[in-house]
């Protein structure tokens, strides 16, 4: 079983399980990854998805060099259009909330899965590196998009251009992750998260999701626009007897937290 899946009541945990070749991304376990997602994603159950990698050393070292070095189709041009070989296509067709549980290196498509995450939480032995210069080819999966956009186009460019690791501390100061916990707090701390989201109804976790994901794809005034036009058609469905029933919710949920 090259992929895990486990769950926890509403959240579904996606396991990486090639620790003994740092979770590489073979094309057996692409495709493995695939019908995992598609599984979660069709199961109206699981409201969010948690991923992590198997171990200690690694979350994903990224494709299998070892197997690049035999056939590197993987590396051609129609590769980002199928979720089989490309994982960052098989998460971002799922509409659910998913949480990177980053358990150890992330490195250069390890990095890019990382990257297809909504957000991260990062273990103290999590450490980030884009090696595809140094390897010669050239990211397909929307690393040389999404670093900079997070990071910054200079912090970006330092880390592609050196292939140089930084740590969990480092990433979290440049906002790549939202936070960083001690191994042994890693998963709890993902699922207790991924279970508070999982508290909002799932139609409206997906949507909102969906709300941000494609106005942050286009510049900020048609985002603006965007953002009214899609609320403004939805909100029209709600009525007053259901903002006051969910207001009385978010009243108590406040209350528990206090």
């Amino acid at each position: 079983m090259l992929v895990k899946l486990d769950r926890h009541d509403t959240v579904a945990v996606v396991t990486l399980n090639r620790p003994e070749a740092m979770n590489a991304l073979s094309s057996a376990l692409r495709a493995e990854l695939a019908q995992v997602m598609r599984q979660v994603s069709d199961d109206d159950s699981i409201r969010v998805v948690v991923l992590t990698g198997a171990g200690e050393r690694a979350f994903c070292a990224g494709l299998d060099l070892k197997e690049l070095g035999t056939d590197i189709s993987i590396i051609g041009g129609n590769s980002p259009a199928d979720a089989h070989s490309n994982p960052v296509l098989a998460f971002t067709q799922c509409r659910k909330p998913l949480i990177g549980a980053i358990n150890g290196v992330a490195v250069t498509g390890g990095f890019e899965l990382a990257l297809a995450c909504d957000l991260l939480i990062a273990s103290e032995n999590a450490r980030f590196a884009d090696t595809h210069a140094r390897i010669g080819i050239m990211p397909l999966w929307g690393l040389s998009q999404k670093l900079s956009r997070i990071i910054g186009v200079s912090r970006a460019k330092e880390l592609s251009l050196t292939g140089n690791f930084i740590g969990a501390v480092q990433a979290e100061a440049w906002g790549l992750v939202n936070r960083v916990v001690p191994q042994a707090d890693l998963l709890a701390t993902a699922i207790a998260l991924a279970q508070d989201m999982a508290s909002i109804e799932p139609d409206m976790a997906a949507s909102y999701k969906a709300l941000v994901d494609e106005g942050y794809a286009l510049p900020f005034g048609e985002a603006l626009a965007f953002e009214v036009r899609v609320s403004t058609e939805r909100n029209s469905r709600i009525g007053p007897a259901d903002v006051e029933a969910r207001r009385q919710l978010v009243m108590e949920r406040g209350r528990t937290q206090a």
